[in-house]
């Protein structure tokens, strides 16, 4: 007789060391702790016709966001696919890692959504869909799928408190921001190493102006949230970016040489993560060093261009910084090509990605006028293109900074006076109108 998961899902095998293996992985993954490769393949190991167990393995995969993870991906899922006693759960998950892997990205999320509205206790399938609505900017899927999943679910069961995270998350996205710390805090209540619902309540904060509180919050979980490996670096990540906030710079750089940088283990997350940072110190005229040379390195070594326009951005932003402009030049080629697909990453190259990262290079060549033609047109669109409200803020940041370089004053007006209405406590908020006001004057 088949057996179930910790959560209740039915599974195609009657082998208990296995699922245990299984639900470990999952535990990991959920908590973006330990080692979740590890445990996918010791079930394997332990069974090897597990159909899940190769499920999960891709679906590993696809939560990377990694070009180099897709070749991977689908020798797991043709190793599930090849199992026939499959159940349509199983099944169902392979189809949507398929997806991704064959870099469908909108039919990955629109499978891993079914997936999981038929199935609203499947966590993995949750998070999968809740990975991808956030690789494709789709808010209201990161607000809606846990609402909808947590009717099917008792307050403080086992799991429940990760569907809170989740639920934080897509509130403060939607800029519910009293509901999402509601939300996140009462999942931290009842797990405190839930360090994806410390992630949301920290966007809360930095997206409220909220910096020494901030600083203060994560300050008082560290030992739970840094021991999460796969969000630990994003989380310090926040941590700098209250104190970049309040211009404090000797305390951003000595959180980025301690925890961001990237080192021979970095993934794409945290390369995102140290180039965003760097990309903000600069905008400000803070001397980076060679700190970005080491980013641009690594972005080299990752590769992959042409596969997630996001991901494309930000690795321009590095070899930018860094000053090698032919690598710059190699990966907007690489977007420029991409772009003539039809695919989900080419129409937001195309129609985002692209010419966001064309205006970068503008920018930093000092042709302030051409980055504002070029990117005033889509900042309001970058959502489109995935990353959080705060990391799409770099994008805003840029065209300010081009906008007083280009005495574009209107522009800089409209921008300054937002983001002092959104952050009126803000020492930089305040700085900017300053600024703003001074070249007027």
């Amino acid at each position: 007789m088949n057996i179930t998961d910790r959560y209740g899902n039915t599974l195609s095998t009657t082998n208990r060391a296995a699922v245990d293996r299984l639900d470990q992985g999952m535990e990991a993954i959920l908590g973006f702790r330990a080692d979740p490769l590890a445990e996918a393949d010791a079930a394997i190991a332990a069974q090897p016709d597990f159909a899940m167990a190769h499920a999960f393995r891709a679906n590993l995969m696809v939560m990377s966001g990694e070009a180099a993870a897709a070749a991977e991906g689908l020798r797991s899922v043709a190793a599930g696919e090849a199992l026939r006693h499959a159940n349509a759960r199983e099944q169902a998950h392979l189809a949507a890692a398929r997806a991704w892997c064959e870099g469908d990205l909108a039919l990955a999320q629109a499978r891993y959504g079914a997936l999981s509205a038929a199935h609203p206790r499947d966590l993995c399938a949750l998070q999968l869909a809740h990975t991808l609505d956030f690789f494709l900017g789709n808010a209201a899927g990161l607000r809606d799928r846990p609402t909808q999943a947590l009717r099917d679910w008792r307050e403080g069961e086992d799991g429940f408190s990760w569907l809170l995270g989740m639920q934080a998350f897509g509130l403060e996205e939607c800029g519910a921001y009293a509901a999402a710390e509601r939300a996140g805090r009462m999942a931290l209540a009842l797990n405190p190493r839930d360090a994806w619902a410390t992630h949301a309540v920290a966007h809360v904060m930095e997206m409220q102006g909220r910096d020494e509180e901030g600083t203060a919050f994560l300050a008082a979980g560290e030992a739970e949230w840094s021991a999460a490996g796969l969000l630990a670096v994003h989380n310090w990540w926040h941590l700098a970016l209250y104190h970049l906030e309040r211009g404090a710079q000797a305390e951003v750089l000595a959180i980025y040489d301690r925890a961001i940088a990237p080192h021979a283990g970095s993934v794409t997350l945290e390369l995102v993560d140290a180039s965003a940072m760097l990309w903000r110190l600069m905008l400000r005229g803070i001397d980076t060093g060679t700190r970005f040379e080491a980013v641009s390195a690594a972005w080299e070594r990752t590769g992959g261009a042409g596969f997630y326009a996001f991901n494309d951005l930000h690795a321009v932003m590095a070899h930018l910084g860094a000053g090698r402009a032919a690598l710059a030049d190699q990966v907007l080629a690489e977007m420029r090509q991409a772009a003539t697909g039809q695919g989900t990453n080419a129409r937001i190259t195309r129609s985002i990605g692209l010419p966001l990262a064309e205006g970068f290079a503008d920018f930093h060549r000092g042709a302030h006028a051409a980055a504002v033609a070029r990117l005033a047109p889509v900042a309001g669109l970058a959502i489109g293109f995935g990353g959080s409200n705060a990391q799409r803020d770099v994008i805003w940041l840029t065209l300010l900074e081009a906008s007083l370089r280009a005495g574009e004053r209107g522009t800089a007006r409209d921008l300054a006076a937002r983001r002092l209405a959104a952050k009126p406590e803000s020492p930089f908020a305040r700085a900017q109108m300053a600024r703003v006001q001074a070249r007027a004057a």
